[in-house]
């Protein structure tokens, strides 16, 4: 599989999650704990595969190494958000607040990646390394996954 699909296809799930969270109210405490530890989990795997071997990859072109270091930095931005809610009571009147600023950044970077990034690793890559780029990410998310 292409990684750009790969990567679109998580980014559509992780858009669901975070679409089915926001609609939820302080007294869906059931709802919000278990559908943040999905978005959790979906996240934790979604790093994993682009910083273990998509951003390597475009780090190692000229062209795309900013955009990949920039990757990076907003990963650890979103898992500092994530830390702060999880330690945070569900039915906490900051709990939306933490989560709507976590939202916006995911959405932020998705918007960066879809865009800029993807544009610019078709730039770099041909066909066929996007496709084993996609196959070893695959591997790995099975791997996180099991």
């Amino acid at each position: 599989m292409d990684a750009l699909k790969l990567l679109k296809e998580d980014h559509e799930k992780v858009k669901k999650l975070l679409s089915d969270i926001e609609s939820t109210t302080e007294r869906a405490v059931k709802t919000r704990t278990s559908e943040l530890a999905r978005l959790k989990q979906e996240l934790t795997i979604h790093e994993a595969i682009e910083e273990e071997i998509f951003y390597p990859a475009l780090k190692e072109h000229a062209k795309t190494r900013e955009i990949a270091l920039e990757a990076y930095e907003e990963h650890g931005v979103v898992d500092m958000i994530m830390s702060e809610i999880e330690q945070t009571p569900v039915e906490n009147e900051t709990w939306m607040a933490k989560f709507t600023v976590m939202k916006e950044n995911l959405e932020h970077h998705i918007e960066e990646e879809e865009g800029e990034m993807f544009k610019q690793a078709r730039q770099v890559f041909d066909k066929d390394t996007l496709e084993e780029l996609g196959e070893r990410m695959q591997a790995r998310k099975s791997g996180l996954a099991a």
